[in-house]
């Protein structure tokens, strides 16, 4: 869904259609798939004050705009490969680092950087933060990789200026944001 709408605007696709649809995709894709009146019908369940207009016939056509705009490239590469084996050869690869660089690869998802970076250099930065987390000395390994490591210190900003916009959210700020939303009676 995020590779459509860096190609198309959301005025320009419906998020209430692009998203099912993007679903709908994905498990053909994955060769897990799901039907498209399932779909609607779950949301049509879900969504029961009857603001869901889409039918079938809408998700069958959103698909074909949605392979288009994504020029018919469904594949995405996940940087958890890479990290296996880079943890590997770092002879980081304990379980304490092993769990910790996952969940920083985990949480990339959560930004567009699998959209834009190669994943070993996403791999690599949560390498580095871990490391440096960690207080492992990793420079001589880094240095002998040849790899623009202005690349992957960018990419690890990123990574915790991700966290550190969401620790800014804290729990009475979404709990008075909640005391403000209106109530059904």
């Amino acid at each position: 869904m995020r590779r459509v709408y860096t190609r198309k605007s959301m005025t320009e696709y419906d998020p209430r259609l692009v998203t099912p649809t993007c679903l709908y995709l994905a498990s053909k894709a994955e060769e897990s798939t799901v039907q498209a009146r399932l779909l609607v019908f779950y949301i049509k369940k879900i969504q029961s004050d009857e603001k869901y207009k889409y039918e079938i016939k809408h998700i069958l056509e959103m698909e074909m705009k949605i392979l288009e705009a994504l020029d018919y490239y469904l594949v995405v590469f996940h940087p958890y490969r890479a990290l296996s084996q880079l943890l590997q050869d770092a002879g980081l690869n304990d379980i304490n680092m092993t769990q910790l660089t996952w969940g920083l690869v985990n949480d990339t998802y959560k930004m567009d950087l699998i959209l834009i970076h190669p994943p070993y250099l996403i791999a690599l930065a949560c390498i580095y933060i871990a490391s440096v987390l960690r207080e492992k000395d990793t420079t001589a390994w880094f240095e002998e990789l040849h790899v623009d490591m202005n690349v992957v210190k960018n990419i690890s900003i990123e990574i915790l200026d991700f966290y550190e916009n969401h620790r800014t959210i804290t729990e009475e700020r979404i709990i008075s944001a909640l005391g403000k939303l209106p109530l059904k009676s």
